[in-house]
């Protein structure tokens, strides 16, 4: 490890650690444009130019390009370097438009801060500023290409880090201009993180433009709600209203970046519809009537059908305090174990993934991106979690091999090999992947029940995973019964929901799934259910088919869900920007979100204009949202029971991979506890079988596929209209007598329970036979498992 002085100050880092990394573990900031973190250096802006007194480098270099070596002595106020980055400065500002009190950057650009720190306040140049014409870059970025100071870090993430090319550097010296050959929106499901990497306003969030000055929102550390991974965010709010969301900086999960979908589906939390008052059968009252009422209500069901006659249904968005106050809530009143997953299969299948992540095996997702060969099974990484994508990518520049084994077509911005197979293959891929490649190619030989076209790519992967140093694997929950017993393989699930892992952690072994709620309530066996957090149309349609049989429907949720227009009781509960509350990711990582604002009608609409009402005395409107995890104690209390005063501890004491936690003082970055594998094999799950008709298989689009998100105004307006398109593998077409030239782009109707759903067929090569690949909407929630040659109609 080098050791080298820093401003008199002694410090021994790494090998390969640039001076700039150095100084800045002393907490010493040298100046910096175009370096970033992530990105490494460039050596474009020469804005980190520090004097090497001596060492083996002596006099000015610049210290993003320069590794520290033993013996460096570096000054960075040295009087020479000082006056370089002065000049640096004045010369960056000679075409800039001078325009700080207009730009949305204003008051956090890192260009006016090393301005005023360079000592630059006096323009000498008399000429004109070289000028340009900005683009249309679609919903998410504004471009001001004025403000530019080429410090090539737009281009650098977009194309290097991400992979896309539809951005980036056009012209030379003095004219160089960053964007694309013609006005159009960015392609980079990533991009929304330029806003947040230009040191200056050319690139900004737009949804944010001039919607406030960050000085003017309150800020506070969140967790994403838009898929199983878990990455960090920070939430601003300004008058009770989410006025942005920006990355969170998380080295063992999202690192410097977030997704597009978790930067611009926030905005449910403020819309017009969200419930924000009680209602009682219809009618909206205070909530103090309606909890009595609910109790009254509840009592009465329990004296005369039986406390097991009741039955609380839990989320899988709801933070794991609300899930461990609704536990606690059915075991104090002796009602039926809460039911979360679909199946008791997908709740065995949730636990047993996280329990297979032993510390052995176990990896983040930024481990995933140092991997150097990479099995994905039943995953289609960008759509399904996109900061695996990145990861991937990362991964795949630093030449690890990725393999992905999906039924859909896949698309990734990086060099992959395809394998589409049915999803009751996938134990056979992952034996075959896992195995020696001498075993692969003499499975090649018994002609085992693959494609054979799918065998060249099967040898490849045991090739890789075989040669491998860090290979890893990442899978859905359903093949954690099928994993290989090798602690060389590290292992990454992907879990459907946010707090699916959260669910699986604390959920009792007996906990029914949906599907048998439904049979309970169609027999009349349940006669009142209690809906937290979740929307039944869309988790559970055999459940929202049979919701007229219940004597009572009660609903806790903050989202304007089917669920809650059907409900008899209503009470409104807080988001995850109101409350905060801890998630679990998908690798079993803890992580506390912090409340941001408090709830309430936001002020644009509360005030009908931008600023608060005058009248500071008067109740604020729509403040009636509470805890949902508070709102379940109450009725506890209403209903003469006591719950423990944190239900989540006093669960987790009782839960081995999370006993002697302190839950309340989570480190920053999350704590992933310390599972301790499968205590006993579980029954492989009964694979689909395509014999009689297509396997239906759900594909997620990046925005509006998450129950938050479907609500998010931004999200929703990046949707595609018109009827769901569905995709059929030709060979598949031609079975049901459909010719490639007429089934593509054919209108069709889906049976959907007892619906017929309009669709648009298209026929593609790059997925799995025997499949149908739908997208994941609500109007399709109620598909069979197999659809039937009558499943499918021409319109």
């Amino acid at each position: 490890m080098p050791d080298l002085i820093i401003d008199g100050r002694a410090v021994s880092v790494p090998k390969g650690t640039m001076v700039i990394e150095a100084a800045e573990r002393l907490g010493i900031m040298i100046p910096r444009f175009c370096w970033h973190k992530a990105l490494g250096a460039a050596g474009a802006c020469r804005m980190c130019a520090v004097m090497f007194t001596a060492g083996p480098v002596k006099g000015l270099e610049m210290s993003c390009m320069t590794p520290a070596a033993d013996g460096m002595v570096v000054e960075t106020f040295h009087p020479e370097a000082v006056a370089f980055r002065r000049s640096i400065i004045e010369l960056l500002m000679v075409n800039h438009p001078h325009d700080c009190p207009v730009c949305d950057e204003g008051g956090h650009c890192l260009l006016q801060d090393e301005t005023i720190s360079g000592g630059h306040s006096l323009r000498r140049f008399p000429g004109r500023k070289r000028t340009y014409l900005d683009q249309n870059l679609g919903p998410f970025i504004q471009h001001e290409m004025n403000r530019c100071i080429h410090c090539y870090r737009c281009a650098r993430f977009y194309q290097e880090y991400c992979g896309y090319r539809d951005f980036g550097p056009m012209q030379n010296a003095n004219r160089v201009y960053f964007g694309r050959f013609d006005d159009g929106a960015l392609e980079n499901p990533f991009a929304g993180n330029l806003a947040d990497l230009c040191p200056t306003g050319t690139l900004t969030d737009k949804p944010a433009r001039f919607v406030s000055r960050r000085w003017d929102c309150l800020r506070a550390p969140s967790v994403c709600l838009h898929c199983s991974l878990g990455c960090n965010v920070t939430a601003l709010s300004r008058y009770r209203r989410v006025a942005r969301i920006e990355a969170r900086e998380n080295a063992a999960v999202n690192g410097s970046f977030i997704c597009d979908r978790g930067r611009f589906s926030a905005g449910y939390e403020a819309i017009p519809e969200r419930p924000r008052s009680a209602r009682l059968d219809g009618n909206a009252v205070p909530a103090i009537e309606a909890e009595t009422a609910l109790a009254a209500r509840l009592a009465a069901l329990a004296e005369k059908h039986g406390p097991g006659s009741i039955a609380i249904l839990g989320g899988l968005r709801s933070t794991m305090e609300t899930q461990a106050a609704g536990i606690a809530l059915a075991q104090a009143a002796g009602w039926r174990a809460p039911a979360f997953f679909a199946t008791r299969t997908e709740q065995a299948a949730t636990q047993a993934a996280l329990a297979v992540l032993t510390p052995p095996r176990a990896r983040s997702l930024a481990e995933i991106g140092k991997a150097d060969a990479v099995l994905v099974l039943g995953v289609s990484p960008l759509f399904d979690a996109p900061m695996l994508a990145l990861a991937l990518r990362q991964a795949s520049r630093a030449g690890a091999k990725i393999i992905v084994a999906d039924p859909r077509p896949v698309a990734l911005p990086l060099p992959f090999t395809h394998l589409p197979v049915p999803p009751r293959q996938f134990p056979a891929v992952l034996a075959v992947a896992t195995g020696s490649p001498d075993a692969a190619a003499a499975a090649a030989q018994k002609r085992l029940p693959f494609a054979p076209e799918l065998w060249p790519g099967l040898e490849t992967a045991a090739k890789a995973l075989a040669a491998a140093k860090r290979p890893a694997l990442v899978f859905t929950p359903g093949l954690a019964a099928a994993l290989p017993d090798d602690d060389r393989l590290g292992l990454f699930p992907v879990l459907a929901q946010a707090s699916s892992a959260g669910a699986a952690l604390l959920a009792p072994t007996d906990a029914p799934g949906l599907d048998e709620l439904a049979a309970d309530v169609a027999a009349g066996r349940v006669k009142g259910l209690v809906v937290v957090e979740a929307d039944l149309f869309a988790a559970a349609p055999g459940l929202a088919a049979v919701l007229g049989k219940l004597d009572l429907l009660v609903v806790l949720d903050y989202l304007p869900t089917p669920t809650v227009a059907a409900a008899h009781i209503v009470l409104p509960t807080t988001t995850i920007f109101e409350s905060g509350g801890i998630l679990a990711a998908s690798d079993g990582r803890l992580q506390a979100a912090s409340p941001v604002q408090s709830p309430g009608d936001p002020v644009a609409r509360d005030g009908a204009g931008s600023h608060p009402p005058r009248a500071f005395d008067r109740p604020l409107p729509g403040t009636d949202p509470a805890p949902a995890a508070f709102l379940l104690d109450r009725l506890a209390r209403g209903l003469g029971l006591t719950l423990p005063r944190e239900p989540l501890a006093a669960l987790a004491a009782a839960i081995p991979a999370l006993a002697g936690l302190d839950l309340a003082a989570l480190p920053q970055d999350g704590l992933r506890p310390a599972f301790a594998g499968l205590a006993a094999p579980l029954p492989a799950p009964l694979p689909l079988s395509a014999e009689s008709g297509l396997a239906v298989i759900y594909t997620d689009a990046l925005f509006a596929t998450d129950e938050p998100g479907r609500y998010a105004p931004l999200a929703q307006a990046q949707t595609q209209a018109g009827p769901p398109v569905l995709l059929l593998h030709a060979d598949d077409a031609a079975a049901l007598g459909l010719a490639d030239g007429l089934a593509d782009g054919l209108a069709v109707s889906l049976e959907c329970g007892n619906r017929l759903v309009p669709a648009t067929l298209h026929l593609s090569r790059a997925m799995a036979r025997g499949v149908i690949v739908v997208p994941r909407v609500p109007d399709l929630a109620g598909l069979p498992p197999i659809l039937g040659p009558c499943g499918l109609r021409r319109r």
